[in-house]
């Protein structure tokens, strides 16, 4: 008898961390994806495998910079581009392949630049390209700080102009229309349970069934709440209330009352395990 009480309030203390973790997670990306101030996504683009390693720490010296990805050239850069929502990029400008001048030409839509680089001949043409800053290998943590400080202005200023452009109006819709079956289908965002993609279609899962349609997950991504809803691997995106639990590389949700599994990328692990730690009881 005593095994079995001691089991249930061992239960029932897992119960209380994992509602506690869903809440304090739900108000976290909350605020990160309301509070233009508090987090920079960047990527680190270089070749050289010490020079990402001296970024990496540095980045992990501030806390309103994540790494998103660390890429070895413009075509690994390109896809995390796609991929990711990036404000600021580090980018080498000498890399096999198409260097990082001729990769920033290239991009329709580019994110704030500071180039990393041991030749000083191309400063003028970075700065052509309205690159933030221009650092010099081997670069002091003192400089890379001025440099992100930089960068985190343009940055707010960026967000603040698209906030105020925004047309103000009535309260958001709780729902979103998306064709499928030859028909516009109305999907409230508290029934979605969590997203699939499968290549340029997405499959969203809900308890009263599924509804595919044809579109990609970044695409899909961009029109969800950033607040309701996370994503957490390539071909995954979760409700945030839906969250049951973190266990190892998975996030735990249920549909239809059973248990599912979603694997976490590792591109998206840190911020969601980092919110964990920060929250764990």
């Amino acid at each position: 008898m005593n095994s079995n009480k001691t089991q249930r309030c061992k239960d029932a203390n897992l119960d209380v961390v994992f509602i506690s973790f869903r809440h304090h997670l739900a108000l976290r990306l909350y605020t990160f994806a309301f509070n233009p101030q508090l987090m920079i996504n960047a990527i680190i683009v270089d070749d050289e495998p010490l020079a990402q390693d001296v970024l990496e720490t540095y980045i992990q010296k501030l806390s309103n910079v994540n790494l998103v990805q660390k890429c070895r050239n413009a075509l690994e850069a390109n896809t995390a581009l796609k991929e990711h929502d990036i404000d600021l990029m580090f980018l080498d400008i000498q890399m096999p392949q198409l260097t990082g001048i001729d990769f920033l030409k290239s991009l329709e839509k580019a994110p704030e630049v500071i180039f990393t680089t041991a030749y000083p001949n191309y400063a003028i043409k970075g700065f052509e390209l309205n690159a933030i800053d221009y650092l010099l290998k081997p670069i002091s943590l003192d400089r890379f700080m001025k440099a992100v400080n930089k960068a985190q202005k343009q940055i707010d200023l960026k967000r603040g102009s698209a906030a105020a452009s925004a047309p103000s109006g009535p309260e958001a819709p709780d729902f979103i229309f998306v064709k499928a079956d030859k028909k516009l289908v109305k999907v409230k965002y508290e029934d979605i349970i969590y997203i699939e993609g499968l290549k340029d279609y997405v499959i969203i899962r809900m308890d009263s069934g599924r509804v595919i349609t044809l579109q990609t997950m970044k695409s899909l991504e961009e029109k969800l709440p950033a607040g309701l809803f996370k994503r957490i691997h390539r071909s995954y995106i979760v409700g945030i209330d839906k969250i049951q639990a973190v266990v190892g590389n998975m996030v735990e949700v249920l549909e239809k009352g059973k248990v599912k599994h979603l694997p976490i990328g590792k591109n998206y692990r840190e911020e969601l395990l980092a919110i964990v730690n920060e929250n764990r009881l």
